[in-house]
């Protein structure tokens, strides 16, 4: 039995986001293909994720320098914990799922919130002489995306920092490879876009018989 962890950020439900909508047909999909796996949904606007803020950052200080958990501050000691529920739970996971929309060429910052929660030395990369280790190798991603413009390829793909950026951090942490599927395009062609949306469809259902 394999762990998925579905981690969509985007303020609005599936009827309203083509991203949610792909990827809760993709879900649907797994659920079929793999009725035994267990699927984790992490909503992104929903949950606490801690900032790396001046308690984050001077706690672990702290840390780094002998003080006990227990010296640290009350803030310091919380966000630092639930960072750790976070990294953790990620860790468990045998399959990520991230889904979200592209907002002014990248993802919601919500999204980068959760990722300086996961990107965690000793627990997803090792530093080294030689350069960084990811830890995170026994791992598959696949990433879900929409954006009005189509920015995969064409005039504009050098302004997709999205997906490009979530493709560095998984190397970052040792995810060897990394599935897309795009919804993309709908705002520069709306007479296309239930036909973007419903090729998207179908390639999340195919997708999902095998990941």
């Amino acid at each position: 039995m394999s762990t998925v962890l579905y981690v969509t950020a985007h303020p609005l439900d599936k009827s309203e986001s083509n991203s949610l909508s792909v990827g809760h047909e993709f879900i649907q999909a797994y659920h079929g293909a793999n009725p035994n796996d267990e699927v984790i949904h992490l909503d992104l606007y929903k949950i606490d994720i801690p900032q790396l803020d001046t308690e984050v950052l001077s706690g672990w200080g702290q840390l780094r320098s002998g003080s006990s958990f227990d010296q640290l501050s009350a803030g310091s000691q919380a966000k630092i914990v639930r960072l750790g529920e976070l990294v953790d739970q990620f860790l468990a996971a045998d399959k990520i799922v991230v889904v979200n929309p592209v907002w002014n060429f990248l993802f919601p910052p919500v999204l980068k919130t959760y990722i300086d929660a996961i990107c965690v030395p000793g627990k997803t990369v090792n530093y080294t002489p030689e350069g960084f280790i990811g830890l995170a190798s026994d791992k598959k991603l696949l990433h879900i995306q929409a954006s009005g413009s189509v920015l995969s390829e064409g005039p504009v793909a050098g302004f997709e920092f999205s997906h490009r950026y979530l493709t560095a951090v998984s190397k970052f942490i040792g995810i060897p490879s990394i599935d897309i599927i795009y919804i993309e395009g709908m705002s520069a062609a709306p007479d296309q876009a239930l036909t973007i949306k419903e090729k998207a469809i179908q390639q999340a259902i195919e997708l999902a018989k095998s990941f």
